[in-house]
């Protein structure tokens, strides 16, 4: 049963978002006896709501309020978040890399690469693997804790004979937070290739399914979804004490709070810090350092299709249970720093219509559609490099319906990017060619950013980053960052996992902090 706080409660600690981070770092608090106030800005989905169809799940589950594209970014979506219960844990792949120790200390081991603002993570690897091991057995990775991995499907099986056919030997059906066999009282994948939709049978982990529930169970939380956040109130000794948000009416509403943990994706948590201006903080909450909405990161996502001699039928099975990893460490000998994943994808045949050419027509283009079948995708990301450049900002006009400026999402990509995205490119057209395929096409900047990092990045420096080691804003005591904006380089691998470690470690500061009377 979902327990209810009092708006005038200001014991509670308040969490903004639901999804990886929000959703773990509430769920763990309340299991440690915390009383936890969750506001979600989406709607809280129903089994029955989630549909094996991408485009009707893509209006369920998308971000759409009105975002403002600049720089390199797709023009009118800039970045693709999810709004609802769950957050991007309901669209997302369920790919979980580790970083690389090597990509926690990018400053130091990267050189000096002009135009960047590398800086290392205030610790490695070592620090944070305890809480990866609690991550991958809570979400039910596979690969870790004993759980098989998923089996290969068609596409998988292309992938992997090319590669080894070019020397790669780093190559399997990838560590995902998919249930390769019943666990956690959710059942083993079906192979029917929906991972994005959702997850109709919910094998596929989201906060939604687990940690949300859980936390209820509890008798310490309370979620509260369609109340959207609009900024963050503090006393005047210049401690967070409440939270502004307007409810499903629309009616504003303000909780009492005795922290606040921001988890709202790089784009919203920027939004709110810097909208939330005072004669104390004219410039955001926490944002002494002017480093609030800087040093945007994302990985790099292009694709690499081939249409191959014989049947595929890239779409059964999970979108990304295939992956090659031989790219993935650092080798400025390739020209660039940073490495690259190589995994499987699926394309919808409207999907791949659109990307492979927005105004496609004439022969060629309806004789790769009809060999739909024939396909056999990928999808390749890689390390983005900090530049202050890219940022997260406010435009000075423009409202949303809720009264809020628009941000402004500007991304400038630096040409170390240019260069390693060549080089994957050049890489995953290879391993089609080596088994014959009688076509290769790329598909390159026409998907928007997924993976949204580094806008309010960790650091031990108060002077150049956001927050400390564990998450707490540098300026506010009692203000927290719990999601991808505290990461300081992102490495080439997808973020979840590591937002979830980092929940985990945050949880256990936070509930110490609390239960000493620190906070």
């Amino acid at each position: 049963m979902n327990k209810q706080f009092a708006l005038t409660d200001n014991s509670v600690v308040v969490v903004i978002g639901s999804g990886a981070g929000g959703g773990v770092l509430a769920n763990q608090l309340a299991q440690n006896g915390v009383d936890v106030v969750c506001l979600e800005a989406g709607r809280r989905l129903s089994p029955a709501d989630v549909v094996n169809d991408e485009t009707e799940m893509f209006g369920k589950l998308t971000w759409l309020d009105p975002r403002i594209s600049s720089g390199q970014t797709v023009p009118g979506l800039p970045v693709w978040t999810c709004k609802t219960v769950g957050g991007t844990t309901m669209h997302w792949t369920a790919s979980c890399p580790r970083l690389q120790e090597h990509e926690f200390r990018t400053d130091s081991l990267y050189g000096d690469i002009p135009d960047t603002n590398l800086q290392d993570w205030p610790f490695d690897l070592e620090t944070l693997s305890p809480y990866y091991s609690l991550a991958e057995d809570r979400m039910g990775v596979t690969g870790t804790h004993n759980i098989p991995l998923l089996p290969g499907n068609n596409n998988y099986k292309v992938l992997e004979a090319g590669a080894r056919k070019l020397g790669y030997t780093d190559i399997d059906t990838n560590h995902v937070a998919i249930n390769s066999v019943a666990r956690d009282g959710r059942p083993a994948c079906v192979q029917s290739g929906f991972c994005t939709s959702g997850c109709v049978i919910q094998a596929k982990w989201s906060t939604l399914y687990t940690e949300i529930p859980q936390a209820e169970r509890s008798g310490h939380f309370e979620l509260r979804p369609e109340s959207m956040v609009v900024r963050i109130g503090h006393n005047a000794q210049g401690r967070v004490d409440e939270v502004h948000y307007l409810d499903s009416e629309g009616t504003l509403r303000i909780q009492k709070a005795r922290a606040v943990c921001v988890a709202c994706n790089a784009v919203e948590t920027s939004r709110l810090l810097l909208n939330s201006t005072s004669d104390r903080f004219p410039n955001g909450l926490a944002n002494s350092s002017d480093q609030v909405g800087r040093n945007y990161m994302r990985h790099f996502i292009a694709s690499v299709v081939g249409e191959m001699p014989g049947p595929v039928n890239l779409h059964r099975g999970a979108h990304q249970a295939g992956i090659i990893r031989d790219e993935a460490g650092h080798n400025p000998e390739r020209g660039f720093a940073g490495g690259i994943l190589m995994l499987t994808v699926p394309f919808a045949p409207e999907m791949f219509a659109k990307f492979l050419d927005p105004n496609g027509w004439g022969e060629d283009y309806a004789s790769t559609l009809e060999n739909y079948d024939h396909l056999a995708a990928m999808l390749i990301h890689g390390e983005d490099l900090a530049q202050q450049s890219n940022r997260i900002t406010l435009h000075p006009t423009e409202r949303d319906s809720y009264g809020l400026p628009v941000p402004i999402v500007h991304y400038e990509e630096h040409p170390n990017t240019r260069r390693m995205k060549e080089y994957a490119l050049k890489c995953g057209k290879a391993i089609y060619r080596a088994l014959n395929a009688k076509k290769v096409h790329a598909i390159v900047d026409m998907l928007p950013a997924t993976h949204n990092m580094g806008t309010a990045r960790m650091g031990n420096d108060p002077a150049t980053s956001v927050c400390n080691p564990w998450g707490q804003t540098h300026d506010i005591a009692n203000l927290f960052v719990c999601d991808g904006s505290l990461f300081p380089s992102v490495g080439c691998g997808n973020p979840t996992l590591t937002i979830v470690a980092l929940a985990l470690r945050q949880a256990d500061y936070l509930t110490r902090q609390l239960q000493e009377n620190i906070l």
